[in-house]
């Protein structure tokens, strides 16, 4: 196909052409669903990209708002911008994989269509996958989460007055570090594709994304963090990382499985180590979120790591129990609300 470029970055320079012709292409795939309050601000982010050679594949996902409509606003000014738009919600991984089969770049980037990518990141990330060998399949970096009104509510990694972060944050090999804790703000990614494809795109049986990319793609490719802010992620009320305590969410059965996964994928007695301490906390949320069944799957898993030990053995017990701790917590969060 012909390659046209969306952003207009360094047009007006005399080498233009040839920078053009010779830098890496970089495939953004925004994946949207009743964003329409925020999709154009995310897409306009994309053409105010100071990088020349973007791509930009837009997939509405059967969202029922406006958001096809601002989309193809968005496309009648940007007309080399392909959008895709599903008549039903096909899940967040079987949508990035429709834009993965035709994206043509080098490297990938995938983006909610409430978030927004500040003017320089994909020339920095593009910079950054340059200088490294060709085992670095992810480019990473520090974050600001947003409000519905755009304002500012924190950083990701805290920082110091001159922006840097004041945490070390992994690079490198990072399995093990995955499976510890969640320290990858997941926008700011940028991806091989080449890796993308050998891995199989996103797994399309999941309700989410980022903790199986992490971890089978982190067993076999190296992870390199950029110390600024290169995005601003947005924090809605409704957003998928809110729902996990919900006694009817999908994430946790989701997350069972990866678990799965990491452990026919470690290798250490310190992998192991990590990925028990996890699931842990995982048999903690499907307590509070009432998921008793799946709690005994994550306490089966565990066992086979290692002893449960005795705070874990009693949160199972209390699974067993059937105690309706979820319930009781929102009936005294309704009381006090109203007291």
């Amino acid at each position: 196909m012909d390659r046209q470029r969306i952003t207009q970055a360094g047009v007006t320079i005399p080498m233009a052409p040839f920078l053009n012709k010779h830098k890496p292409w970089v495939s953004v795939i925004c994946t949207c669903f009743n964003q329409g309050e925020f999709v154009q601000q995310s897409l306009h982010s994309v053409v105010g990209q100071t990088y020349p050679n973007v791509e930009l594949i837009v997939i509405d996902n059967g969202s029922s708002d406006r958001s096809a409509e601002e989309i193809a606003a968005f496309c009648a000014l940007f007309p080399s911008t392909r959008f895709i738009r599903n008549a039903t919600n096909r899940g967040l991984c079987r949508a990035f994989n429709q834009g993965l089969a035709l994206a043509i770049g080098d490297y990938v980037i995938d983006l909610a269509a409430d978030d927004v990518m500040l003017p320089q990141r994909v020339a920095r990330q593009v910079d950054q996958f340059m200088s490294l060998p060709a085992y670095y399949g992810v480019v990473f970096s520090n974050a600001t989460y947003i409000d519905t009104q755009g304002e500012f509510l924190r950083h990701h990694h805290p920082v110091r007055p001159d922006g840097r972060t004041t945490e070390r944050v992994p690079t490198g090999d990072v399995f093990q570090d995955v499976l510890t804790r969640y320290f990858i703000n997941t926008p700011t990614m940028m991806m091989r594709r080449d890796m993308l494809v050998a891995l199989g795109g996103y797994d399309e049986t999941l309700a989410y994304e980022d903790f199986d990319f992490w971890v089978r793609s982190a067993r076999s490719y190296r992870y390199a963090y950029i110390d600024e802010v290169l995005t601003q992620k947005r924090v809605l009320p409704n957003s998928l990382g809110q729902q996990i305590m919900k006694a009817d969410n999908t994430l946790l059965d989701s997350t069972w499985r990866v678990c799965y996964k990491a452990y026919e994928l470690c290798e250490t007695p310190d992998e192991y180590k990590a990925l028990a301490d996890r699931i842990r906390q995982f048999i903690r949320k499907c307590f509070y979120a009432e998921q008793y069944t799946l709690a005994a799957k994550f306490g089966q898993l565990l066992i086979q790591i290692e002893p449960a030990g005795f705070p874990s053995r009693v949160i199972l017990l209390f699974c067993r129990m059937h105690l309706p701790v979820n319930s009781m917590y929102r009936r005294y969060r309704v009381a006090t609300m109203n007291s």
